[in-house]
């Protein structure tokens, strides 16, 4: 019996078809799933989302549409444990001392919070995300904006927009009407005072990022500045710019509720929902749901934001991921 001969090339050659590589996202997706209050939070910042766009054609009740007859009727839940309620089905959660109906105001009131609170976040984002860059990535102009940084963050926050709303609210509302002029000035004016965080964030990543070997690997075959900030550097600080962003929203919304529980945001017939939870204090003993109602929302959308913004960190983490 002879021996056959063993082709070295054919024993070095793998018996299996190479598996395709596992896609990073797909990483991030596996870990995201296993965060109970992430998937949480995603889930209800989308049902609110699509709630507030599509709920004005699946409910259509003008939300300032007046009904003195049937004012200050209960929600109809509150039939349950009291029998003698005032409560109407064509108003499932009750109207208010001028008979509108409260699901429609706060559809409404939740399309103006959120549009506000999408609006203010993104141009916070930008502001803050160009800092960082600039100044993680161009050592000159580094000392100055963090400085600058730094004299924003000092600024006691609440009484600047306060002075900013009261100073520019005429003018921006005889140009582009009382709904109009308050959105541009509540939008300017959150998105100018929460862009810090941000900035701090993406320089931290850049300083490190500038120093590895395919940034200086592109310098050496002459990339200028702006192809390596967006082909090399944005990409790989896209993971804390998502956390940033959902942190926020949830902080614009709770800045927009604040102006208008005080009274400085949108016009008084204008439903937002800091404005309805401001006009439900006065008989709030009387009607508490008027006040548990849109503070529930408030409360429920910012803790959604912020469970979303902790499972995204951790799953686009990769030091974390996967424990």
């Amino acid at each position: 019996m002879t021996d056959q001969a063993i082709d070295p090339y054919a024993a070095l050659q793998d018996k299996e078809p190479p598996k395709a590589p596992r896609s990073q996202w797909k990483d991030v997706w596996d870990q995201f799933k296993h965060h109970k209050g992430a998937l949480f939070g995603g889930g209800f910042l989308v049902f609110i989302t699509l709630a507030v766009l599509v709920g004005p054609w699946v409910w259509a009740v003008d939300p300032q549409a007046l009904d003195i007859r049937n004012r200050d009727l209960r929600p109809i839940y509150t039939a349950i444990w009291d029998s003698t309620a005032n409560v109407s089905w064509g108003n499932p959660l009750g109207t208010d001392n001028l008979g509108r109906d409260i699901l429609a105001n706060l559809i409404a009131g939740g399309r103006a919070s959120m549009a506000v609170g999408w609006a203010a976040m993104i141009l916070a984002l930008l502001i803050g995300t160009a800092v960082g860059v600039i100044s993680g990535y161009f050592k000159k102009a580094d000392f100055w904006l963090m400085r600058f940084t730094d004299l924003v963050l000092s600024l006691p926050i609440l009484p600047l927009l306060l002075v900013a709303v009261t100073l520019f609210r005429q003018p921006l509302r005889a140009n582009f009407g009382p709904e109009g002029g308050m959105f541009i000035l509540i939008v300017g004016v959150i998105g100018l005072t929460s862009w810090m965080q941000t900035a701090r964030i993406v320089r931290g990543d850049i300083l490190a990022l500038k120093e590895r070997e395919f940034i200086l690997a592109a310098r050496s075959i002459g990339t200028t500045s702006g192809s390596i900030i967006l082909r090399h550097l944005l990409p790989n600080v896209i993971s804390p710019i998502m956390v940033s962003a959902t942190l926020g929203l949830a902080t614009a919304i709770i800045t927009e509720s604040a102006l208008s529980f005080l009274g400085v945001g949108f016009p008084s017939d204008f439903p937002t929902w800091g404005k309805l939870l401001a006009d439900s204090v006065q008989r709030m003993e009387e009607y508490p749901e008027r006040v548990v109602l849109p503070g529930l929302l408030i409360s429920l959308t910012v803790l959604g934001v912020n469970y979303l913004g902790d499972g995204l960190r951790d799953a686009l983490d990769p030091r974390i991921r996967g424990r």
